[in-house]
């Protein structure tokens, strides 16, 4: 009798519902997706309070005391990026290098809208360190680099702008500062590069 009991608590207990197991599933996916759009609307608020013009830290900083070395790219909150190659030695004695500008803001951008040296700027010696006497670097190419900042960059285009220097010597360290125009403020990403 204890057997048919058992037999018939079994046969009468409901079967697992696949609606239920589906529900729960749909609910947790949902529940995730809601917490990683939060986590990304409040990242993309904590931005908006820095401003556009805030590069983004992650390692290095790109200041005077923490730049960037050649072959890294800046980025800026709003989208922009900013990479300047390795310096290659030419059959000359002069160094060519490039900066390449990648615009995924959300609108065209002027980068040549101020005169190039708020721009672009290549100073000797290391960043955040006074000039030395005696080191000098020669910009060869300043006017073919300051008419492709010139034309407007549109929205997901990139622009590459030639650079072309000359050192006194061999070995010669030199900091490229790059400081796109802004309609607020732009923080200035320095490279360190070493000429030789």
């Amino acid at each position: 009798m204890d057997t048919e009991e058992a037999t018939t608590a079994a046969e009468t207990s409901a079967p697992a519902s696949p609606r239920g197991f589906y529900g729960c599933t749909v609910a947790l996916i949902a529940f995730f997706t809601l917490i990683a759009l939060g986590a990304h609307a409040f990242t993309e608020f904590e931005k908006g309070l820095d401003g556009d013009g805030q590069l983004e830290r992650t390692g290095r900083s790109g200041s005077a005391y923490q730049p960037f070395g050649p072959g890294t790219t800046a980025r800026y909150e709003d989208g922009l990026w900013v990479t300047v190659s390795f310096p290659e030695r030419q059959d000359d004695g002069t160094y060519s290098l490039t900066v390449t500008f990648k615009n995924g803001t959300d609108e065209e951008l002027l980068l040549g809208e101020k005169s190039l040296s708020d721009t672009l700027e290549v100073e000797p010696d290391e960043s955040g360190q006074d000039y030395a006497a005696g080191s000098y670097v020669d910009w060869l190419n300043w006017d073919e680099s300051a008419s492709a900042l010139t034309p407007p960059l549109p929205e997901d285009e990139e622009r590459t702008v030639p650079v072309r220097l000359k050192p006194d010597r061999k070995g010669v360290p030199v900091t490229v500062e790059v400081t796109p125009p802004h309609s607020g403020h732009r923080e200035t990403a320095r490279f360190q590069l070493t000429l030789g």
